[in-house]
């Protein structure tokens, strides 16, 4: 019998988005502590800067841009919808060529509403619908839009740990299938206004290692490390169907990656040269094998000087993933501005361009730039080349 061979898998062409190469701009609406919301938006000063933002942005091709849609602004009176924060942000975007991906919760909701009550599932639909119609009214039939962002983070830093909104302790598992049950009900109402709408649904990519080679440790490791596709198992209907998730909702994931990602059970950070460390594409090709959808890296970044050879690596990775057939749509620098950290009020250097000036201009890192651009022009030579 003639021994067969596999042909080596297709690399994958990115056709998704405007832009293989995109800007994240910070939008958190957390409430670190009892009227205290940290809206990132207006901190990082991207509020009153939107042509000017999205100019930057144009002028290096990164066409493709995830900002907020800030719920908690638009809906300041129950039911009632006020869009003065979200439609010049549109235009903006509009008059400067940026394809935006919405995100419609990112930590934060209305005052007036409970999160842990079923008319906050209510409400969000309704506001997800209200604003497909906008966006239908816009002129949009296919927009991308994040319904909640970042589940499974915002369960655990919201829930497990009390580190922002709602301040619990104990109720992660909880709060991560109140927040599907809310995002399942958005993406429907969404669909009934523009059945074009694709979605987004992030949640971060991460590593656990055991801390020892005890079979408790490595079975605790194992349980941390499968627990990050909890939520996507909920919204495809995979994990408590109950909840309402249909395979057809888990439409594009985006990952986000930072340099803090992988760690042991006991908390301990793995560094790249800790034999624990996992290579990015593993990772990529973990993901892309146990769902096939599209993948996006929905924000990466560091901090610093480390933000070139952060990037370099990031894309090498990539590259790697998308050898082996994984496919993925984009890579999105995040922050595309600087802003006060939303943790702890100190400078976050980690943006592409800097706080404004007190006129309102904001200087850009130059060799992160550069780099963007030596990607951007290796990437662009690698799909001439087939």
């Amino acid at each position: 019998m003639k021994p067969t061979h596999e042909l080596p898998p297709q690399r994958h062409s990115p056709h998704l988005f405007k832009s293989f190469f995109q800007g994240s701009f910070a939008c958190s609406t957390a409430c670190r502590g009892e009227g205290r919301r940290v809206d990132l938006v207006i901190n990082s000063g991207h509020d009153t800067l939107l042509e000017k933002d999205y100019a930057h942005l144009a002028d290096y091709q990164l066409q493709t841009a995830r900002d907020g849609a800030r719920w908690y602004l638009i809906e300041k009176t129950p039911g009632e919808y006020d869009w003065s924060t979200l439609l010049p942000m549109l235009h903006a975007a509009e008059n400067n060529g940026i394809e935006l991906i919405w995100e419609l919760a990112h930590f934060g909701w209305p005052d007036h509403l409970d999160i842990w009550q079923p008319a906050f599932v209510d409400s969000f639909a309704a506001f997800a619908r209200a604003m497909a119609k906008l966006m239908r009214d816009e002129g949009y039939a296919a927009p991308f839009v994040t319904p909640m962002n970042q589940v499974s983070f915002w369960s655990w830093a919201g829930a497990d740990v009390a580190w922002f909104n709602p301040h619990a302790t104990g109720r992660g598992r909880e709060l991560k299938q109140q927040l599907v049950r809310a995002s399942v009900a958005a993406m429907w109402a969404i669909r009934e206004e523009l059945p074009g709408a694709r979605f987004v649904l992030t949640d971060p990519l991460v590593h656990v290692a055991a801390a020892d080679d005890s079979a408790a440790s490595r079975e605790e490791a194992n349980r941390q490390h499968h627990a990050q596709f909890e939520a996507w198992d909920m919204l495809s209907g995979r994990l408590h169907p109950e909840l309402g998730g249909d395979s057809s909702l888990l439409d594009i994931l985006g990952l986000n990656y930072y340099p803090d990602n992988q760690w042991t059970v006991n908390g301990d950070p793995l560094d790249s040269h800790s034999p624990s460390y996992r290579p990015l594409s593993s990772l990529l090709l973990e993901v892309w094998q146990r769902y096939q959808r599209p993948l996006l890296l929905a924000e990466t970044g560091a901090e610093g000087e480390m933000r070139v050879p952060w990037l370099s690596g990031v894309v090498e990775q990539v590259n790697l993933a998308m050898d082996q057939g994984v496919q993925m749509e984009g890579i999105s620098v995040f922050p595309a501005v600087d802003y006060p950290s939303w943790a702890d009020d100190r400078r976050s250097p980690g943006g592409l361009f800097g706080l404004p000036d007190a006129n309102g201009n904001r200087t850009p890192y130059e060799p992160y730039a550069l780099e963007i651009r030596s990607q951007q022009i290796r990437l662009k030579k690698t799909v001439q080349e087939g």
